[in-house]
C-alpha cells in the first residue's frame, strides 16, 4: 500500500468507505426540534400552510363571514337588539325619521326600522351568492374535469361554449333576462347570476385539471384499467379543487355586489322583497336629504363584500400556495 493511500480501517476512523461517506454529519436541530438534514413528512410539509389559517389576516375575516352567515341565518335574532326588531311594522308618522332610542338607524320611507331591514337584508344576498356559486362551482367542476381530462373535441367544444359567454357583456345579458322574467324572486335572480358566472369558475378549474391529469399517480391508475369515471371522482377532482376553492370567497362578495347592482338598477328584487339592494334603490331618490337610508345598506355591504374578499385572499394562500 503506497503512502497515498489508507487502509479500510483507516477509512472507518474518517467515516468513509470504498462508497463515500458511512456516517451522515449530525444535523443541528431546528428551533421546532426537527433536524435540517432530517426529512420532512407530508404531514411536517402541510402544517405551516394551515397554521395560515391562526394569522390575523384570516381569522379575522373568516370571523366576519360566520357572523354574516349566522345573521342571514336567523336574523331575527340580532334584529330586535335595539328595538322590536320587525321590518313589517312600519309607521307613516316615522317616514324618513333619523335615529333616537331603540331605532339607532332611524326609519325608512315606508316609517319602518332601518336597522331591522338592514339586518333582514342580508339574508336575501348571502342567499343568491351562495346559490349562484354553489351552481356554478357544480357546473364548474364537471365541465371542467371533462375539457380538462379528455381534452380533444370534447375539450374544443366546452372551450367555444365559455369563449360565447365570455364575449358577450354580461350586465347587458343579465338585464335582458331580467327584464323578460315577470316575477323576480331570490331562485330567478340566483339563476340569472348563475348563467354569467360558471364560465370564469370551469376555466379556472379546467386548467387545473389540465396539471392534474398529467401526473404520475393518474397515468398510473389508467395503466392499472382503471375506470375514467373512477379516476376523475377519486384522482383529477380531488387533487385539483385547491384553485377554485381558493376564488369561492371572492366569487361570493363578488356575486352579493352584483345582486345589489342589479336591484339598484331596477332589474333585480323588487319590494316586498327585503334586501340591501332594494334599500339603496329607494335611497336613491332620498339619500341628499335623508343620507341615513343611503349609509348604513352600502356600509353593511361594503363590510360584507370586504370581508368575503380578505377571507379569499387568505384562503387562497393556504389553499393554493402556487398562487402566491
Amino acid at each position: 500500500m503506497s503512502e497515498h493511500e489508507l487502509s479500510e480501517n483507516e477509512l472507518s476512523d474518517h467515516g468513509l468507505t470504498d462508497h463515500g461517506l458511512t456516517d451522515q454529519v449530525p444535523a443541528e436541530p431546528l428551533p421546532g426540534g426537527q433536524p435540517t438534514g432530517a426529512a420532512v413528512s407530508d404531514r411536517d410539509d402541510r402544517g405551516p400552510r394551515w397554521a395560515a389559517l391562526r394569522r390575523p389576516h384570516v381569522y379575522l375575516p373568516l370571523a366576519l363571514v360566520l357572523l354574516v352567515f349566522l345573521v342571514a341565518a336567523f336574523p331575527q335574532w340580532f334584529a330586535g337588539w335595539f328595538g322590536h326588531g320587525d321590518p313589517r311594522e312600519c309607521s307613516l308618522i316615522d317616514s324618513n325619521a333619523t335615529g333616537r332610542p331603540g331605532h339607532p338607524f332611524g326609519f325608512d320611507v315606508q316609517g319602518c326600522d332601518l336597522y331591522a331591514n338592514v339586518v333582514y337584508g342580508t339574508r336575501a344576498s348571502v342567499l343568491i351568492a351562495v346559490l349562484v356559486v354553489a351552481s356554478s362551482t357544480v357546473v364548474a367542476v364537471v365541465l371542467g374535469a371533462l375539457a380538462g381530462y379528455f381534452r380533444g373535441p370534447t375539450d374544443s367544444v366546452i372551450s367555444r361554449v365559455m369563449d360565447v359567454f365570455f364575449g358577450f357583456p354580461a350586465l347587458v345579458g343579465m338585464i335582458i333576462l331580467l327584464n323578460t322574467i315577470p316575477t323576480r324572486s331570490v331562485w330567478t335572480v340566483a339563476g340569472v347570476l348563475a348563467l354569467f358566472a360558471w364560465p370564469a369558475m370551469t376555466r379556472v378549474f379546467r386548467a387545473s385539471v389540465l396539471e392534474t391529469a398529467n401526473l404520475d399517480y393518474v397515468v398510473a391508475a389508467r395503466e392499472m384499467g382503471a375506470g375514467h369515471l373512477r379516476i376523475i371522482a377519486s384522482h383529477v377532482v380531488p387533487n385539483s379543487i385547491g384553485p377554485l376553492a381558493s376564488i369561492l370567497s371572492l366569487s361570493i362578495g363578488g356575486i352579493i355586489t352584483a345582486e345589489a347592482g342589479l336591484t339598484f338598477l331596477g332589474v333585480g328584487l323588487r319590494s316586498p322583497a327585503i334586501s340591501w339592494g332594494v334599500q339603496l334603490n329607494t335611497a336613491q331618490r332620498y339619500f341628499t336629504t335623508d343620507f341615513h337610508l343611503l349609509l348604513f345598506p352600502s356600509l353593511f355591504l361594503s363590510v360584507t363584500v370586504l370581508a368575503f374578499v380578505l377571507l379569499g385572499d387568505g384562503l387562497r394562500d393556504v389553499l393554493d400556495p402556487k398562487a402566491k
